[in-house]
């Protein structure tokens, strides 16, 4: 693996990079923002939500329409300057490890990105969201299922893990007052088929 200085993969950086308007102007999903949708239920209106890489601002864009404070980020530049493209607002360029806020955040909605996360860095990166949720805040992440770290077809790395290695991460990140998983089948930008886990979890309330 070719991670960088603060253990980031430049591979999958600079993938992102060169495929940022190709990758941004997919067309939207036949079936809508289902996981997105159930996510949002029971927050107030306007909650603060960061999302944590945004790619081209799909969802960001749906969580605006809905009313919600939206703070997207990707760890890609021109990532970013698609989103903000597409949502006419600023769009933050920071990698996982560089999230630093405290208690600053309602949700944090993290789909089909943490995935790329160093396996080693996991844990530490679960806990700077869970210090960015305020308590009782919610947090969605979505993972590749697999049997350790490795690259997709396209040169991507992804941290793979088993269910219980992501359990164990999240555990070393916590406590957490609940923790919900759903399973899904489907295939990513690469057109691989994998089995994929969702999980929602909450700070406990202060």
């Amino acid at each position: 693996m070719s991670a960088g200085d603060n253990g980031y993969d430049r591979e999958t950086l600079a993938f992102y990079e060169r495929e940022a308007p190709i990758y941004a102007g997919r067309p939207p999903h036949p079936n809508g923002f289902p996981w997105l949708w159930r996510f949002l239920e029971g927050l107030p209106p306007g909650a603060a939500i960061l999302e944590l890489g945004c790619g081209g601002g799909r969802d960001a864009e749906e969580m605006i329409r809905l009313g919600y404070d939206v703070t997207p980020t990707d760890g890609s530049p021109a990532m970013a300057a698609e989103a903000e493209r597409r949502l006419g607002c600023p769009v933050r360029v920071m990698r996982f490890e560089e999230l630093e806020a405290e208690a600053a955040f309602d949700a944090v909605w993290a789909n089909a990105s943490l995935l790329h996360a160093r396996a080693a860095q996991l844990p530490d990166v679960l806990a700077a969201v869970r210090r960015a949720l305020r308590p009782g805040g919610r947090f969605f992440a979505s993972y590749k299922l697999g049997a350790g770290e490795g690259r997709d077809p396209l040169g991507r790395y992804y941290n793979f893990p088993t269910a219980a290695a992501l359990q164990a991460a999240y555990e070393a990140a916590g406590p957490w007052a609940s923790v919900d998983t759903g399973d899904t089948i489907g295939a990513g930008y690469d057109g691989v088929t994998r089995e994929w886990m969702m999980l929602t979890v909450t700070r406990p309330p202060a």
